[in-house]
């Protein structure tokens, strides 16, 4: 049985009953809310760098001020504790300190992805009743019209110039024009909701899953005691903030060690690899496309990463071939695999350090306050090493979604979320992801996890991105298909084949295979479209 007692020192826990009737082990020592992580770092390292994009870095000190100022601006043009904010805005400084100043008033902020688009948009608005809304002026053009949202009292650009005269809009401010009036931070309890996250609606409206204070200060925790980080380590934010592992992994984790962020505010590769450099970056965590497209770059092999140490990872399993490669180039980095969602606040499981190239095929272990189980579609559990869908419990669980009891009803269970995921659970306690339970393919009869097809494409080189998904068949059912992006490789369909043919059953090689001039469809939150690769 692999233990975290065997890698770390875990912090004092104890049982504790949460959200009703929910038994959790908890931290006994934790934040008490979210602005309370901003407040412990500024009172510890008050000069030391806590942001930094481009040309402009920030103190803690620097940091707070800008909090202090925007909360009172709030404030003085109504927002109040417990109303709904809404963040559309990108990777930049302005991110964190519109979050935090959300959080000193005790508003409930709603970060959304700036891919999203004015309709999707307009419902989230309007699902969370949101009084206000702060935006990048570059995506003024994308806000719905008063008509679509009347809740919405305010709407707030990050400008250098004074936007209401421009647009004719008296509901339109700027960001700079607000009030440097100090307030005291609000009292908030650490069940509340913090901030909204709506999940990815790749089938009907997304739901906006409640991450309370609570959740976070867990999800915190174990990040900064399983990974070892401190007030000395600098993170990179190149996935994008307003996702559950920006906000958690590395915004909210930064302040709470007291280290810095360096926000990138598009990703690409060649100049990313340069940043890691410069800013001798030692922890991040990133999709493992951007790991695959880092290797694809000559600067990779030449730049100085000594100072990268740890590097998370998630959202789909590192191909194997990956590993190795990374691990040749950059001996002092050590991966871990990161498994977690929208409704953890981030983390469920993480590979202790150093056993992600010994166990490749698993996510790793139930994070220490954790309890993942494995049950079959009765809701009963499965013998060790069987597979079923996961369930997901433990204080980084959220509560439920905001506004929607049918959904929190269908979504939770016996105090854990069910996370769709198939996935077993062996008696090492390592936890294996297969497949989402509406990904796996039946061709007949014969039960093929999409995710395995994928690791083995992903293996051939140059391929960035690859997906399998059944088509209908009138015969067998389905058949497997699969998409690939790999813009540097040539398109040989049968060499392809030859290669799955030699890892794979038969039935799991897929029969048609489509090569992609674009990176795959993927929804406002990145996550990959294959309702569009079936359609």
């Amino acid at each position: 049985m692999i233990d975290w007692q065997q890698h770390i020192t875990l912090p004092a826990m104890r049982t504790e009953t949460h959200f009703g009737d929910r038994v959790l082990r908890c931290f006994v020592d934790r934040p008490p809310s979210l602005y309370a992580m901003l407040e412990h770092a500024v009172a510890r390292y008050p000069d030391r760098e806590a942001l930094a994009c481009g040309d402009r870095r920030w103190s803690y000190r620097q940091l707070n001020a800008e909090v202090d100022r925007i909360a009172a601006g709030f404030a003085e043009h109504g927002l109040y504790a417990g109303e709904r904010v809404v963040m559309f805005i990108g990777n930049r400084l302005e991110f964190v300190s519109v979050l935090f100043a959300l959080q000193k008033i005790g508003a409930i902020a709603v970060p959304v992805s700036t891919r999203e688009q004015s309709p999707g948009l307009a419902y989230i608005l309007q699902q969370c009743g949101a009084a206000a809304i702060v935006f990048d002026e570059a995506l003024l053009p994308r806000l719905p019209d008063r008509d679509a949202v009347p809740k919405l009292r305010l709407r707030i650009c990050i400008s250098d110039v004074d936007i209401a005269g421009t647009h004719g809009a008296t509901d339109h401010i700027s960001l700079d024009a607000l009030s440097d009036t100090a307030i005291v931070a609000a009292r908030v309890n650490e069940e509340d909701c913090a901030c909204i996250l709506y999940t990815s609606g790749t089938t009907g409206h997304p739901k906006g899953a409640m991450l309370t204070h609570f959740n976070i200060a867990h999800s915190v925790i174990h990040f900064a005691v399983t990974l070892k980080l401190s007030h000395e380590d600098r993170a990179a934010l190149a996935v994008p903030a307003s996702h559950v592992t920006g906000l958690v992994a590395l915004i909210a984790l930064m302040v709470h060690v007291g280290g810095a962020l360096v926000i990138v505010p598009e990703f690409k590769a060649a100049a990313f690899v340069d940043l890691l450099a410069q800013e001798r970056i030692s922890y991040g965590v990133m999709v493992p496309a951007m790991y695959q497209l880092c290797l694809l770059q000559p600067n990779f092999f030449t730049a100085d990463l000594s100072a990268w140490r740890v590097g998370g990872y998630g959202g789909s399993p590192m191909p194997v071939p990956t590993v190795q490669a990374l691990g040749k180039a950059l001996p002092g980095l050590t991966l871990v695999n990161c498994y977690g969602s929208t409704e953890t606040s981030s983390p469920s499981t993480i590979m202790p350090l150093g056993l992600s190239a010994i166990h490749h095929d698993s996510v790793g272990i139930a994070v220490p306050c954790a309890d993942i189980r494995v049950m079959n579609e009765n809701g009963e559990p499965v013998a060790i090493g069987q597979s079923g869908e996961l369930w997901i419990g433990g204080p980084m669980v959220v509560p439920g979604y905001w506004d929607n009891p049918e959904a929190t009803t269908k979504g939770f269970a016996d105090g854990c979320w069910r996370s769709g995921d198939v996935g077993s659970l062996d008696a090492q306690g390592l936890v294996r992801v297969f497949d989402r339970i509406k990904d796996m393919i039946n061709r007949g009869g014969f039960k093929i996890y999409s995710v395995e097809v994928e690791n083995t494409l992903m293996a051939l080189p140059g391929v960035v991105e690859a997906a399998v998904v059944g088509h209908p068949c009138p015969v067998l059912g389905e058949r497997v298909h699969a998409y690939l992006y790999a813009p540097n490789s040539k398109r040989d369909a049968d060499a392809v084949r030859t290669h799955c043919a030699a890892h794979l059953a038969d039935y799991k090689v897929p029969e048609e295979i489509f090569f992609s001039d674009m990176p795959l469809p993927r929804n406002a939150n990145g996550k990959l479209l294959k309702r569009s690769l079936r359609a």
